[in-house]
């Protein structure tokens, strides 16, 4: 590559921009005290404690995993100020869900299984309706676009969205390049400051543990909820993930802990939502009973933890009695 392809050219500002941005900054600077006294309006919980107002989130997962019957649960819920899992919706708000994949009558399908009533402040813009009507494809890495969804999202008094998901409806952005990324999150930063709270739903890459694509999509996120495999056998119908925050801005892990949440059929043909903690403690034995992990190494990839912490639980299960170690390798013995 050459070097005038690789050097940046200097941004020209005219001198009266230039006089207009330094009295803005000069008006918005504050010392360190000034920033104590000032009255900021704390941003309030919108489903449990790591998901708030004015939020950027991200959830994604491996194909099949559960991406839109979390995100169209947590839809449901938070339009109805009803608890989703075991996280508490402090009250109800008018939500928008963008569909760019899904064909409609399975949307339609879902949210009639889902628990709860049809809910007024639950609104879809779904890529199908939109073709049946004789508009334009969805595509919203298009300015127009954007700000035709942002005058939707006005007229409406929509305070949560969700996009479901970003390869379908931000077609013309390529994943794999951060500046692609960069014409996006403009807007997205301006539904924050208009308090709006975005949760874009993605794939999880080939090793499931990240998102696809660039990793400079997380900087500006508040919180990514990652779906990973259920502690139990996946049910016929509906779903079962464990739900795992891996950026956690508004909270601790402590009080946001990875959760198994399961979609299962009950009388008169919903779905109930059920939901379970799954400590440290339960994955490790479920990667060496159920996974067939010996080593503590590959343990801890998997836990997403030190291998020290692995040495911890594997002496407390030998304590317990349901651990064997020989060496560096961990063998399941037998029930406490």
């Amino acid at each position: 590559m050459s070097e005038s392809a690789t050097r940046f050219e200097p941004v020209v500002v005219e001198q009266s921009r230039q006089d207009e941005l330094l009295a803005a900054f000069r008006k918005s600077t504050l010392t360190a005290p000034e920033l104590r006294r000032r009255e900021i309006r704390p941003r309030e919980p919108v489903l449990g404690l790591w998901w708030r107002e004015a939020d950027l989130g991200f959830l994604f997962a491996p194909r099949g995993r559960g991406k839109t019957w979390f995100s169209m649960g947590a839809a449901k819920a938070i339009a109805a100020g009803e608890p989703f899992g075991p996280w508490e919706v402090p009250k109800a708000r008018r939500v928008l869900v963008v569909d760019g994949e899904m064909a409609l009558d399975n949307t339609r399908d879902r949210e009639v299984l889902l628990p709860g009533a049809p809910c007024e402040n639950l609104v879809f813009l779904h890529h199908q309706a939109l073709h049946d009507d004789g508009a334009e494809s969805l595509d919203l890495a298009i300015p127009d676009a954007q700000q035709a969804l942002s005058a939707l999202i006005e007229e409406r008094e929509i305070e949560v969205l969700i996009l479901d998901n970003l390869s379908c409806l931000f077609r013309r952005v390529a994943e794999d390049k951060a500046d692609a990324w960069e014409a996006i999150l403009p807007w997205l930063l301006d539904l924050r400051r208009q308090n709006v709270s975005v949760c874009i739903v993605h794939h999880s890459g080939r090793n499931h543990r990240d998102m696809r694509g660039t990793s400079k999509r997380e900087d500006a996120a508040l919180w990514i909820m990652r779906l990973d495999e259920p502690v139990t056998a996946e049910p016929d119908e509906g779903a079962r993930f464990i739900a795992k925050l891996t950026k956690n801005r508004n909270s601790t892990s402590r009080d946001c802990p990875p959760i198994e949440l399961a979609f299962l059929p009950c009388d008169g043909g919903t779905l109930q939502v059920t939901h379970q903690a799954i400590t440290t403690a339960e994955r490790f034995r479920i990667a060496v009973r159920d996974l067939g992990l010996t080593r503590a190494g590959d343990i801890a990839e998997r836990l997403e933890v030190t291998p020290g912490t692995v040495s911890k639980l594997a002496a407390k299960a030998a304590e317990a009695g349901w651990l064997r170690i020989e060496g560096r390798n961990y063998h399941y013995a037998a029930d406490e």
